[in-house]
């Protein structure tokens, strides 16, 4: 559901977000609220049973029957109340455990974009304590039917027993009202302080965690704590300021209710001295009188609410982040030819990537270089759409990725990354994540080329070892990405920097496999080194967020300042500054490293450029590789 244009979008899609909650667990929610009611009718019936039974009594007549009844009503009630506390639980549980699984879909679906915005840490927050308080709305609102019905049923009690108890009673309630609504009001406003003051905990302490080896080393563990608990005052502030509105509600109440239940009291009393009232309904007026001040039950409830809403709010801005969309047009036939028309893609009001143009053929491979900053992740992730451009737009065999189908989409691109997230049960289940069958010679298959298999089966149960019980180094990590990458398929292979965490020897071994495929899968290499750009077809050169050239990696060497993206230090075919240091120390760069000793060395049957025949990669923003050499570049 959409909210209005006009007002908040946060509080539109938090009452949206509320509404589809209730719905969820409609019909527990009416379980317990008739519940309630029934619990909220047998104590007002109670009252009269007692006092009926008081005048028996008196009178020394039979009462019997009144005193099991009274009996009844309490056995009545303490078994309702059980079967409440059951309901309530249940029904806070079932919401909560359905809006984390919904705002789960909804940050997942958003991408990128919701950590960003809100920061991980603070997600987690929203996700987790948040999504707990708004999910004890249903119930909350499923309760305050009963007990609203208390206080009114009190009152109409009153009523028929004299009308001038009513009457006294209701003279004092326009106080109550006012008392009850400022409870809501303040109870929400310093409630929405407090979460919003535990989200900002939360976010610097995610990121105090995954830096924790920085902290240390550093020394700066006192610096950073101070940080992480900079916004405690606040906090403390605002859980003040909800104890103080709580506490001047129950002061109030404490005052008020007495002197209300006295009133009505006082007027029985004097009906009873002018014989309109007996000794049995001067109880149950009394009883009434107190049902009929609940303002106590009434705080607590309107209390409880006011935090949910609150809640709701923070869950209800994460909602009003779309979520990425996708079209219904078909994925063709195709050679997986990768094409960015005019991309501009803009973060943090900084323009990243101006204007981009690239047409990558398909079955080649393309290179993105470029210093840090330059926008090459950026660029990868909108190959894939991992991330929507601004402006311009991307295109698979002619199609704008923004009209496939979500399956088609994820089925024909594949991702590799520098910290690739292992999820999945096994070592084997995280391999062929994505993958509706993967079967156990594709996982070993797509593992062999990646040089992972032989640190994989030295593990204690192989490739069913679980991956939180799988002791493992950057390199291997990402070893086991690009076999899930190359486990995956698909007509366009993008690798985000994802040789980065790998020695010199075991990159151009996993290149030569990778590069020696043949036809069939276009490939993006985001690449630092000189050596890997060299094995590519092509080079993309960013530089301002353009593209300044594309060409062979020989070609473009020529130039100083491309010659300076790698530090200077690589040479035309490719042996950057490491590698020779790894040759000149003997070792043989088609040999196994350390963590591949059983594997067979991968010959290099490259020329000394890297790759033969001609670029099939071109762009438009800068000029073509044979123009690069005299420097006349844009």
């Amino acid at each position: 559901m959409t909210p209005p244009a006009d007002e908040d979008p946060a509080a539109g899609h938090a009452r949206a977000l509320l509404r589809a909650a209730t719905r969820y667990s409609g019909a527990r929610c009416l379980a317990l609220c008739l519940v309630s009611v029934t619990a909220t009718g047998a104590g007002l019936l109670l009252p009269t049973a007692l006092g009926r039974a008081l005048d028996l009594l008196l009178a020394h007549a039979p009462a019997t029957r009144w005193v099991l009844c009274c009996a009844g009503l309490v056995l009545l009630l303490g078994l309702l109340d059980a079967v409440q506390t059951v309901l309530t639980g249940t029904v806070d549980a079932r919401t909560t455990a359905w809006l984390r699984r919904r705002l789960t879909r909804h940050v997942l679906g958003v991408g990128p974009r919701a950590a960003d915005r809100f920061g991980s840490g603070d997600l987690v927050a929203r996700l987790v304590g948040n999504a707990a308080e708004a999910g004890t709305t249903p119930a909350a609102r499923a309760a305050l039917v009963a007990a609203l019905a208390g206080p009114v049923g009190g009152v109409v009690a009153l009523g028929l027993i004299d009308w001038w108890l009513a009457a006294v009673f209701l003279a004092g309630a326009p106080v109550l009202a006012l008392l009850l609504r400022a409870v809501s009001r303040d109870t929400s406003e310093s409630a929405s302080r407090y979460q919003r003051a535990q989200g900002r905990i939360a976010a610097a302490l995610a990121e105090a965690v995954e830096g924790v080896r920085t902290v240390r080393a550093a020394g700066t563990e006192g610096r950073e704590t101070a940080r992480v608990l900079r916004p405690l005052p606040d906090l403390s502030r605002a859980g003040h300021r909800m104890w103080r509105v709580q506490g001047r509600a129950a002061a109030r109440a404490v005052a008020v209710a007495p002197l209300l239940q006295l009133a009505v009291v006082a007027v029985a009393g004097v009906l009873l001295t002018r014989d309109r009232l007996s000794v049995g309904e001067v109880l149950a007026a009394s009883r009434y009188a107190v049902l009929a001040t609940g303002v106590g039950v009434l705080v607590g409830r309107l209390a409880g609410l006011a935090r949910a809403r609150a809640a709701a709010r923070r869950l209800g801005e994460v909602e009003s982040e779309p979520a990425t969309a996708y079209g219904t047009r078909r994925l063709p036939e195709g050679p997986g030819r990768l094409q960015l028309r005019g991309v501009t893609a803009r973060r943090g009001g900084r323009t990243v990537l101006d204007g981009v143009d690239l047409d990558v053929a398909g079955g080649t491979t393309l290179a993105v270089v470029g210093r840090s900053g330059a926008g090459k992740s950026l660029l990868a992730a909108l190959a894939g759409r991992l991330a929507d451009p601004d402006a311009g737009e991307v295109l698979l065999d002619g199609v704008p990725l923004r009209e496939l189908p979500h399956d088609d989409l994820r089925g024909a691109v594949g991702y590799a990354f520098a910290r690739p997230a292992l999820l999945g049960g096994t070592v084997g289940q995280a391999i062929g994540l994505g993958l509706p069958s993967p079967s156990p010679g594709l996982v070993r298959e797509a593992a062999r080329t990646a040089l992972a298999d032989d640190f994989v089966r030295r593990l204690p149960d192989g490739y069913d070892t679980p991956v939180a019980d799988a002791p493992r180094s950057g390199g291997e990590s990402q070893r086991l990405g690009l076999a899930r990458a190359f486990a995956h398929g698909g007509r366009l292979l993008i690798l985000d920097d994802a040789l980065s965490s790998l020695d010199t020897v075991t990159e151009r071994r996993i290149t030569d496999a990778l590069f020696g495929d043949g036809p069939g899968t276009t490939r993006l290499l985001v690449a630092h080194r000189g050596a890997t750009a060299a094995c590519a077809d092509a080079v993309a050169w960013l530089d301002g967020g353009r593209v300044r050239a594309v060409g062979r990696h020989e070609e473009l060497w020529k130039l100083p300042e491309y010659r300076a993206v790698f530090g200077g230090g690589a040479d035309p075919e490719g042996t950057d500054a490491h590698d020779r240091a790894v040759i000149g120390d003997g070792i043989d760069p088609h040999g196994t490293d350390a963590d591949d000793s059983g594997s067979r060395p991968v010959p290099d049957t490259r020329d000394g450029s890297g790759r033969g025949g001609e670029s099939d990669v071109t762009g438009t923003n800068g000029r073509s590789g044979a123009d690069a050499g005299d420097g006349a570049l844009t």
